[in-house]
């Protein structure tokens, strides 16, 4: 059965790679274990955005390109990009003091995009048959509605897996088959420490072997 990946990156990082020695992650590995016989793994897509160094970690956007480097190594995938908006808003306080201060100005950081990328490839890709069967690593909710009609107006099957520990009613009802990621996967399914693509070598961020 010919098989697609949707990965929501931030959702898998903050779900299941923080804080982890397991951010080297070798996603085609990955699902070869959790597709198992019966699935040909055709695609991987995986939805992100582009981190800024920040004062306190000057090296965060150079892992993160690193990874993304890593992941194009993997013939099967293609990484799809969102993109980081920075707003500042008045925001009223939980408990204002009275006619001294009620509101405060705040900086928000969003991440725009990725939810929306990851929905309109899984619709687009249903419509064109580009798969068999669908996968989406995510426990997002906003993916609700693309996966239920997906699966209703071309009839194909979507499997969600979460990365979270917490399990999703909303995701579960819409997907066909709905489970948690076995965490104990992810020492398993690393790249190995040097790679090497068209620009030369390059080694896993040594700040990754530690939590």
């Amino acid at each position: 059965m010919r098989t697609n990946v949707y990965v929501d990156g931030f959702n898998l990082y903050y779900g299941a790679l923080r804080r982890t020695p397991y951010r080297w992650l070798d996603l085609r590995e990955l699902f070869r274990r959790i597709l198992g016989s019966g699935h040909a793994l055709r695609r991987i897509r995986y939805f992100t955005a582009d981190v800024r160094s920040t004062s306190d970690d000057q090296e965060k956007n150079v892992r993160q390109q690193l990874y993304q480097r890593a992941l194009s190594t993997i013939p099967e995938t293609e990484i799809h990009k969102g993109r980081f908006v920075r707003n500042r808003h008045w925001m009223p306080l939980a408990n204002p003091l009275p006619g001294i201060l009620e509101r405060i100005r705040v900086e928000r950081v969003e991440e725009k995009g990725s939810d929306v990328n990851l929905a309109t490839h899984l619709m687009l890709d249903a419509a064109q048959r580009d798969f068999q069967a669908a996968y989406v690593l995510s426990n997002d909710t906003d993916l609700v509605e693309p996966i239920r009609l997906v699966r209703q107006t071309f009839s194909l099957p979507v499997h969600v897996v979460s990365p979270h520990r917490i399990r999703s009613r909303r995701m579960q009802a819409a997907a066909t088959s709905y489970t948690l990621l076995d965490h104990t996967l992810l020492p398993e399914c690393q790249f190995p420490r040097e790679l090497s693509d068209h620009r030369g070598s390059f080694h896993k961020p040594p700040e990754w072997d530690w939590t």
